[in-house]
């Protein structure tokens, strides 16, 4: 597990993020294995479909206990495509060695954003935008779930405004995807979650490294 002191030190210095360069590199990433993407994005897709189909009432038990795995399993995918590893289909699903803390912190993050709408609205747009490295950080430092959320709070903070505008970018990227018959959905979502990966490991990577600059390799978190 990373050394919090070290990620304390990454929140002392200052943060500069630029959105260009973070979709670029979720761009290049995704052309490293475009139909490997496709076809997981697919497969996500799929499962939230089949889950509303089927499951009606009950499709929300996916989105609580399968789609958080998932969601890890594209950063774990983006991780071994940046240390120049090779990708395999089954490496998507690696999420799921993850997954009681990848599902609490999914959770908690959206409990407590929920709350915060509910309340004025505002606090609830924070917290939604601050918590978007509670997983990452779960992930590759090994954090417990609390200590995750406020690391990426309290990162995301010193740049909110601006990876707010980040976020909304990629939701009219996507919107756009969706005008193409939905098929360049196929290319955008998976770029979408590539980007935000690739603006984790530029904002923390000096602190996450093992070797040549790369974000670490994902550690056993604890729960």
């Amino acid at each position: 597990m990373i050394n919090p002191i070290k990620l304390e030190q990454m929140l002392q210095r200052p943060v500069h993020f630029d959105i260009d360069k973070a979709l670029r590199r979720g761009w290049e990433l995704f052309k490293t294995n475009p139909l490997l993407f496709i076809a997981f994005f697919l497969v996500i897709i799929g499962i939230s479909a089949g889950a509303s189909f089927f499951l009606e009432d009950f499709a929300g038990i996916v989105s609580i206990f399968v789609t958080p795995a998932l969601t890890a399993g594209f950063y774990l995918a983006a991780n071994r495509v940046s240390r120049e590893e090779h990708l395999d289909f089954s490496h998507f699903f690696d999420g799921f060695k993850f997954w009681f803390p990848v599902i609490v912190v999914n959770l908690v993050s959206g409990i407590l954003t929920v709350l915060g709408i509910i309340a004025l609205i505002i606090p609830g747009i924070y917290l939604g935008v601050a918590y978007s490295f509670a997983m990452a950080f779960v992930l590759f430092a090994g954090l417990e779930f609390w200590t995750a959320m406020e690391f990426s709070r309290k990162l995301i903070t010193k740049i909110w405004w601006r990876f707010f505008a980040f976020l909304i970018l990629l939701l009219l990227i996507n919107l756009v995807g969706l005008l193409f018959l939905g098929v360049g959905l196929l290319v955008t979502g998976p770029v979408s979650y590539l980007a935000i990966y690739a603006a984790f490991e530029d904002l923390t990577g000096d602190y996450l490294v093992e070797d040549e600059g790369t974000v670490n390799l994902p550690h056993a978190p604890e729960a």
